[in-house]
Parts: structure tokens; C-alpha cells; sequence
């Protein structure tokens, strides 16, 4: 198939830690209105919540990613996200989730038109680099 004439597939991901989701709503409904604008498809929205929201474990994430790599082939797949932040608010941290879509051959973007894709080469290949960064740092505080 033509990656270059198919729209790209979109994979919405969040994360929400509070009970409170008014906040949340509109961040997705924004990500589902930058999408269409676009004339991206969505494949589906994942969210992370409580605690699942906080750590490096995400089963929403997690899911999502692996739907990604199912589809990556056939299509540009994209993980679209807010902000960076609904990542993870740690650069690090932010590194490794970005590193994991790349590896599922896609790549990760912001509803402010800020994506990764120029780094994916490096981003799919440095896993244990961006890693070992991390733990070094953990380690130094």
C-alpha cells in the first residue's frame, strides 16, 4: 500500500491521574479535532488512569503500541498526544515512551504540530542509550 497517499492512522493516547476528567474530555476532543482536520483516521483512543497514569507501566500505552505495530505497515501510524506532557512530564521518561512507538514504526506528535518523525531513525535505534541515560540519572540524584 502507498503510506504516501493514505492518510495516516492515528492513535490518541492520555493519561489522567485525577478523578476528575472534565480536563481530559476536552484534550481528547481536541486531539480528535486536530486528527480530522488533518484528514487522519482515528484508530482509537487509549487512556491511562490512576495510579496507571504515573509510572513507567502503562497497560493503555502499552496497548497502544501494540495496535500500532499491527497496523504500522500497512500505513503511516501516528500516536498523537496534547502536549509532550501527556507523555510523561520527566524529558527521560518522555524518551523511552516516544522510543517504544518508533520501535512499533511510528512516530509520536502534539496537537501543536510538534512530531518526532525527522528523529525516528534514532529514536528506534538507541534504545539502550536513552535507557542507560535514564537509570544514570536516577542513579546520580
Amino acid at each position: 500500500m502507498n503510506t504516501a497517499t493514505t492518510p495516516p492512522l492515528v492513535f490518541i493516547y492520555d493519561r489522567n491521574a485525577t478523578r476528575s476528567s472534565a480536563i481530559l474530555d476536552l484534550r481528547l476532543s481536541g486531539c480528535v479535532n486536530y486528527a480530522d482536520r488533518h484528514g487522519w483516521q482515528v484508530a482509537g483512543l487509549w487512556v491511562d488512569r490512576g495510579d496507571d497514569a504515573l509510572g513507567d507501566t502503562r497497560p493503555q500505552f502499552s496497548a497502544l503500541v501494540e495496535s500500532l505495530r499491527a497496523q504500522a505497515g500497512s500505513r503511516a501510524s501516528i500516536c498523537l498526544v496534547h502536549t509532550w506532557c501527556r507523555l510523561a512530564h520527566d524529558d527521560g521518561l518522555r524518551l523511552l515512551f516516544q522510543q517504544r512507538v518508533a520501535q512499533a514504526r511510528g512516530c509520536t506528535a502534539t496537537t501543536f504540530g510538534d512530531s518526532d518523525e525527522r528523529a525516528h531513525t534514532v529514536l528506534a535505534g538507541q534504545s539502550g542509550s536513552v535507557r542507560g541515560r535514564r537509570q544514570g540519572s536516577a542513579r546520580a540524584r
